[in-house]
């Protein structure tokens, strides 16, 4: 039962450093889409409508591989433990 539990605090804490990270992504997304998007389109070439669209896919993207990859498997060791 000790390796359950273990897991399950594992993908629990998982879930809240990747749900950090994604919230400080958005927070930081916002004011400082100026200054990201003026790097980014010199270094990339892409217009600012292209980048915004980017920006919203990699949220999307990485919201969902914490669903995925972390706070399902948590709901998982809960259910069963």
């Amino acid at each position: 039962m000790s390796s359950l539990e273990t897991l399950r605090a594992f993908f629990g804490w998982c879930t809240v450093i990747n749900m950090g990270i994604l919230l400080i992504a958005g927070i930081v997304a916002g004011p400082m889409r100026g200054v990201v998007s003026g790097i980014h389109a010199k270094m990339y070439g892409l217009g600012e409508a292209d980048l915004s669209r980017a920006y919203f896919q990699y949220l999307a993207h990485y919201k969902t591989a914490i669903f995925v990859f972390n706070l399902v498997p948590y709901i998982a060791l809960v259910i069963i433990a």
